[in-house]
């Protein structure tokens, strides 16, 4: 949510981000009645002081008593238009996208990302490779087809020596980002309305998320919603910041929209496991600390000894709440191109508007902290190791930094 005194005194600017965006948000309407509900709570502020005064004056004016209940009768009904106005424009307001960077580039979808740059040796080989998908299946590693009997398409297992490497990455993962300052949870995996809505899921994606009918939970998309929520309505001591955050989770995506897309093997699917970094700062140091969240991912990247590339995410394919996004594509083999396996979000005070979440600063007032929300590795990556490191025995090595926690070197 952005600061409503930028709609206010900028109208033009939030105009001008709506279209950049594609957001059909009409502004006009939104000051429209923005402007209609400071008139009436400014005429409801009014009518409770009259009452309140003339209440005071009931004893020794008894003909006060019909006056303070002409103005209660007025006061309901004007009460009643308040909340009613409040109502439509908060869930108005709620579809406003957050600003942008000044340099995220135009472009209309995932196609029009801008590269930055290359890294790692891509992988060469003396035989045709296979993706990762063919790998699985040969190895006996990955278990599609019993996915989708006990759940439906898009669910699957990792098993034996794949279930074991899956494991050791996140492990490592986790512990790296430990050594890095951030205090490592185990969050809900169920996540209310209210907490969707605060981080930005809801309205804007509401069509991928699976919802417990009856209840007021759904299952979360990413730890970012449960790490995010984790602060809702409270203040941060100026001290205490920044906060390093960080949680291993199941996520679970209806991937409603993705018709026509690449869906083979288990790189899009309605349930996969990832590693998150949270970052809670102070506004004007969130560009530095988006830069440390890139520098974890790719030092990750690099460790593995993976080939990738980083893009700017251009502004079609940038969601609603955030302000700059950079995307780390490994390179599969297999698959013959660059494919995404981790983003690197700053979503600036958007979230924290809507979840209540201050910050002291340091003269002692308050503001809303900036947050940034970065993938570390998910099954992804687990992908992409396997299409890298495989061999023409069908074989696959394993990464020299996850060996000690697997306890063997190749799969085969």
């Amino acid at each position: 949510m952005i600061d409503i005194r930028i709609l206010r005194e900028h109208p033009e600017l939030v105009k001008a981000n709506c279209k950049r965006r594609g957001c059909p948000v009409d502004v006009d309407r939104l000051l429209a009645d923005d402007a209609a509900c400071l008139a009436l709570q400014r005429e409801t502020e009014d009518l409770r002081a009259q009452r309140n005064q003339l209440s005071r004056e009931c004893r020794e004016k008894p003909e006060a008593r019909e006056q303070v209940r002409d103005i209660k009768e007025k006061l309901a009904e004007k009460e009643s238009e308040l909340n009613q106005l409040k109502g439509r424009l908060n869930r108005n307001l709620a579809w406003l996208p957050n600003l942008l960077a000044d340099d995220v580039p135009e472009g209309d979808g995932d196609q029009d990302n801008v590269p930055l740059r290359e890294s790692g040796e891509k992988p060469v080989f003396d035989f045709a490779p296979a993706t990762h998908e063919v790998i699985g299946e040969r190895l006996g590693i990955i278990d599609t087809a019993r996915g989708a009997r006990v759940a439906q398409s898009g669910f699957y297992y990792w098993s034996g020596r794949g279930a074991q490497l899956a494991s050791a990455l996140f492990f490592w993962a986790q512990q790296e980002l430990v050594k890095r300052g951030f205090k490592l949870f185990m969050t809900p995996c169920l996540a209310k309305e209210a907490t969707l809505f605060g981080t930005g899921y809801l309205p804007f994606f509401q069509d991928q998320t699976y919802r417990l009918e009856g209840e007021d939970l759904s299952l979360i998309g990413t730890s970012e919603q449960t790490l995010v929520g984790y602060h809702a309505g409270e203040t941060l001591p100026a001290q205490s910041l920044p906060l390093r955050y960080a949680a291993f989770s199941p996520c679970f995506r209806t991937e409603a929209g993705s018709y026509g897309k690449e869906t083979r093997g288990i790189f899009r699917v309605h349930q996969f496991h990832k590693v998150e970094q949270i970052i809670f700062c102070r506004p004007a140091d969130s560009p530095s600390f988006h830069a440390q969240c890139q520098e974890n991912e790719e030092y990750l990247m690099q460790a593995l000894g993976l080939h990738y590339q980083v893009v700017d995410i251009c502004v079609g394919d940038l969601g609603a709440p955030g302000y700059k996004k950079y995307d780390i594509e490994a390179w599969f083999a297999g698959y013959g191109g660059y494919r995404e396996v981790a983003s690197n979000t700053n979503l600036t005070d958007f979230q924290t508007r809507r979840l209540a979440i201050r910050c002291q600063d340091q003269d002692g007032g308050r503001c809303f902290p900036h947050t940034i929300s970065a993938t570390a590795v998910t099954d992804r990556v687990v992908c992409a190791i396997l299409e890298h490191y495989q061999h023409a025995d069908g074989s696959v090595s394993v990464p020299e930094v996850l060996r000690p926690l697997t306890g063997f070197d190749r799969i085969e």
